[in-house]
């Protein structure tokens, strides 16, 4: 069984979205994932870390920390913070809502998310942080797993 982890923590700077998307894009290349679905892991991450960056600390930085595992045909990535929370994930998961409508916000992040990964599960607590796992099966006959 082919099982293999990386760790990756950074501060919650706009600059780091980047780094992030790349490490964990060029990770699961040893899988031989196609183009389209290292596009959509990118795609993903880089939404789930900009998030972070945007709500989780508004009023300064902090850590961002990355768990991916791959395993098999899957890759589970876990992005989590330690900023302010969701106070309503339901809420915070429809299309166009955002916790910052005077800035140039789309709300459309978990709807990217959901929409290139297999599965998205969001799990937060006021005060204490966000932790976002996306699952994507790494074949191109991929099935959705839940969510």
């Amino acid at each position: 069984m082919y099982r293999n982890e990386l760790k990756l923590s950074f501060s919650s700077l706009s600059e780091n979205e980047g780094f992030a998307r790349s490490c964990v894009a060029s990770f699961c290349l040893p899988l031989k994932p196609s183009i389209e679905i290292i596009t959509d892991i990118k795609t993903a991450v880089s939404e789930a870390v900009t998030n972070c960056v945007v709500h989780a600390y508004p009023d300064t930085k902090g850590l961002i920390d990355i768990r991916v595992v791959l395993e098999e045909k899957y890759i589970y990535i876990s992005i989590k913070d330690y900023g302010v929370g969701i106070a309503d994930i339901s809420k915070a998961k429809q299309p166009f809502f955002t916790s910052k409508p005077d800035s140039e916000r789309s709300g459309m992040g978990f709807t990217v998310m959901e929409s290139f990964m297999d599965s998205v599960m969001i799990n937060s607590t006021i005060n204490q942080g966000t932790e976002v796992v996306l699952i994507k099966n790494l074949e191109e006959e991929a099935i959705a797993i839940g969510g």
